[in-house]
């Protein structure tokens, strides 16, 4: 098999012609297998049809494989030629011939060197990319820390309104003066705590 690549070719045909040509090949190889398993049954046939044939089924099998190796070389031999000029002048794209997609090449040629600059480019563009796409996504991500900020506002906020209609039931209008009204009433509460467990521990004591 031909080891040039023939990539150019493959863009073309979708396939490397080296795998057309192989599948040829294996084509060719399982149908002359499948001729000589036909033969030898055949030839199997007509012996038990001869009284008395001194040839057996093992000798008839060895000479089909040893014919089948003769046929195999030789085509192995033809089909090297049958490739080469599969190769060399059926699948093989001129190097006069440009595919539609390269014509551009044509009216706009580029060095080497430009080549290297346009590969430069490509590279900080895709560098910038990376760059955007991180900060979009730690953007995104401070948006939702937001979002749940927002919420818990919203929630103090709530509860804020709900401490100033406390205040209100109980005739303090002003929410200062309801806030104040319950420090006094839950430093109250702490004092009476504190009296409670002083007492509970004279009580045990004495």
């Amino acid at each position: 098999m031909s080891v040039d690549p023939m990539t150019y070719e493959a863009q073309f045909f979708g396939f490397t012609p080296q795998t057309c040509m192989l599948r040829i090949y294996i084509a060719f190889q399982d149908y002359l297998f499948e001729v000589m398993q036909a033969v030898e049954q055949v030839i199997l046939k007509k012996l038990d049809g001869i009284p008395d044939c001194a040839i057996s089924p093992v000798q008839i099998r060895k000479c089909t494989e040893k014919f089948l190796c003769f046929m195999k070389g030789r085509f192995d031999n033809l089909f090297g030629k049958m490739e080469q000029l599969f190769l060399q002048l059926i699948l093989r794209i001129p190097p006069n011939v440009l595919l539609p997609e390269d014509k551009p090449q044509e009216t706009h040629p580029y060095s080497e060197e430009e080549f290297q600059l346009l590969q430069k480019e490509i590279e900080q563009l895709q560098e910038k990319y990376k760059t955007e796409l991180c900060t979009k996504q730690a953007l995104l991500a401070e948006l939702e820390e937001q979002k749940i900020v927002q919420a818990k506002l919203k929630q103090t906020l709530s509860l804020f309104d709900e401490l100033e209609n406390v205040g209100r039931d109980h005739g303090t209008s002003d929410f200062r003066e309801s806030l104040l009204f319950l420090v006094q009433n839950s430093r109250k509460l702490h004092n009476i705590r504190d009296n409670v467990e002083k007492e509970g521990k004279r009580l045990k004591i004495s």
